[in-house]
């Protein structure tokens, strides 16, 4: 599992700072997760191949989450894109992106399919037989999902030595890796467990757009690997998430370890802030294991 960050600084984008926007690759799937301007540009400087792109995930829809889709959109039209597209955004995306393809008279040459979000609750909203993604549903000033994408188990590895000894035929291979228990060519029972070993944990990534501190969210992202939690202001501009309903590094922290997760990622600083290292401080009085975003930063996860 690995994650780019493209972009993780709040409002405007700057010379040298880029609005929300992550690719996380899993399991053989590449996700775009929120799409702030400049996101195709960094796509070309972390050399991410666009046709591998097939699922986006926005949270919410102000515009440092999402102006950058529209040119992403038509880049992929010119690019003779014929792989369908979905999209898992707030209802009202699909809206704005089709009016402006029909003002444009610029309709795409591939499928571009929207799943709209509404619902309050978390909800199961992409599954195939090796990931799971589900919403997260964050406290913020419009309809805001953060989001939850988890491995599922792979299969068991197969101990070739002791399923040789133990005279298994080839056939019951698949069975074995699968958990299930088998007999031999001697017709004796066989337990998997004594001629499989376990396979890798799985893993989990959690992202956690612009929100205010929230407990509620805490079931949600229990015991993943890594979260990704906004972190826009210090403590000292804790007054500024009342009415922003934004959150703190402190705060993000709190959040963090009350989830039990594997690692924080903080991002979406404040632009009124020049120097983040001030972010981990903050965090790490809270939260040992502490990661600051940067734009073209990677992070993989073991």
């Amino acid at each position: 599992m690995k994650l780019s960050i493209l972009g993780c600084h709040s409002a405007t984008p700057r010379v040298n700072t880029n609005p929300t926007s992550q690719v996380l690759e899993i399991k053989n799937h590449i996700f775009l997760i929120d799409c702030g301007e400049g996101t195709q540009v960094a796509l070309r400087k972390q050399k991410i191949r666009f046709s591998r792109i097939k699922h986006i995930f926005i949270s919410h829809l102000h515009g440092d989450h999402y102006f950058g889709l529209f040119g992403l959109i038509g880049t992929f039209n010119l690019s003779q894109r014929e792989t369908e597209l979905h999209i898992y955004a707030p209802r009202g995306l699909k809206e704005l992106i089709t009016m402006q393809m029909k003002l444009a008279g610029s309709w795409t040459t591939y499928p571009l399919i929207f799943h709209e979000l509404q619902s309050k609750q978390s909800e199961v909203i992409f599954e195939d037989t090796k990931v799971a993604v589900k919403t997260v549903p964050l406290n913020h000033r419009v309809y805001t999902n953060g989001f939850v994408f988890s491995e599922k188990l792979g299969e068991r590895k197969l101990d070739i030595d002791a399923v040789r000894e133990a005279n298994i035929n080839k056939a019951y291979y698949q069975k074995l890796k699968q958990g299930a228990d088998v007999f031999n060519e001697d017709m004796v029972l066989i337990d998997y467990k004594t001629v499989t070993a376990d396979p890798q944990p799985a893993k989990s990534y959690a992202f956690c757009s612009d929100t205010a501190y929230d407990e509620r969210i805490i079931p949600y992202i229990k015991n993943v690997t890594a979260l990704y939690h906004e972190s826009t202001f210090l403590e000292k501009h804790l007054s500024l998430c009342d009415y922003t309903k934004h959150s703190t590094a402190k705060q993000a922290a709190l959040i963090a370890k009350a989830a039990n997760v594997g690692q924080l990622i903080l991002g979406h600083y404040s632009t009124r802030y020049n120097n983040y290292t001030d972010f981990k401080a903050e965090a790490q009085k809270v939260f040992d294991n502490v990661i600051l975003a940067k734009d073209g930063k990677m992070v993989e996860f073991n």
